[in-house]
């Protein structure tokens, strides 16, 4: 009964590093950082995006894609425009992440 608890609680914990690894190498590249910082102070729509990330527009759509399948970011429809917005719990789940829970500073 304990070896079954243990392997249980060893596949959550390795589940729990999947999760914080895959959630830190969708912000660890360079564009998708700019959008997050941009999507920081307010939400947009990606022709304004476009202004400020140099990519092409396929290629903003893939990494805009990469943060929404990670939870980052929410979309909204308005009108023929989707917005895009830093998701209400992504600093929090990005602290998460970080080895020691996020704790990283607080001692």
């Amino acid at each position: 009964m304990t070896e079954l608890i243990a392997t249980a609680s060893a596949e959550a914990t390795a589940a729990r590093l999947d999760a914080s690894v895959a959630l830190l190498q969708a912000v660890a590249d360079p564009i998708r950082w700019t959008v997050l910082q941009r999507l920081a102070s307010s939400a947009a729509c990606v022709c304004t995006l476009q202004e400020h990330v140099p990519i092409a527009a396929n290629l903003l759509s893939y990494h805009l894609k990469v943060l929404r399948d990670a939870g980052l970011v929410t979309t909204s429809r308005r009108g023929r425009w989707i917005d895009y917005a830093l998701a209400d719990d992504a600093l929090d789940r990005l602290r998460a992440a970080l080895p020691g829970g996020g704790s990283l500073g607080s001692a």
